[in-house]
């Protein structure tokens, strides 16, 4: 969680540098090839700075909403947001390892699913030895709970 707070504020500097320092010296580059009307440059420089505004916007709700976000409510000892958790999916008999995590940073084949996917939320509120059948678009899928470790230890650890 730390470090998706740390890559969003990275990328709201990142923008606001933009912003505040290329865009407007792009724009005044253009201005000084006359007649705005027809001027490519200056239009594709304006659409950016307007798409960067939004952006950025949206980008500082998010870390608004996740400023928010009460860790104490997160439970100690089932599955939440910042959860690990190793799963055995029962018909085909492997193990899988998910971290849940925001949408914003769900990462499906590096093992990170959102809260807000069918498994992510088949799996909260769970713990070690549930077995939860989850719909997903390849058909029902059973799975059993071996083992969690919560974003509370994941906090503790070393």
């Amino acid at each position: 969680m730390a470090d998706f707070k740390k890559k969003l504020q990275d990328e709201i500097a990142a923008l606001e540098y933009e912003l505040r320092n290329e865009l407007p010296r792009e724009i005044l580059k253009a201005r000084a090839h006359g007649d705005l009307s027809e001027n490519a440059e200056y239009h594709a420089a304006k659409e950016r700075q307007g798409f960067v505004n939004a952006k950025l916007n949206h980008l500082k709700q998010r870390l608004a909403d996740l400023s928010m976000v009460d860790f104490s409510k997160i439970p100690h000892d089932r599955v939440g947001l910042g959860s690990r958790v190793v799963l055995l999916d029962v018909k085909k008999d492997e193990q899988i390892k998910y971290n849940l995590v925001t949408s914003e940073e769900a990462d499906a084949a590096n093992g990170k699913i959102s809260t807000t996917s069918p498994i992510g939320r088949g799996l909260l509120g769970k713990e070690v030895g549930d077995v939860i059948k989850v719909q997903i678009p390849g058909g029902m899928r059973e799975f059993e709970i071996l083992e969690l470790t919560t974003i509370h230890q994941i906090a503790e650890e070393p």
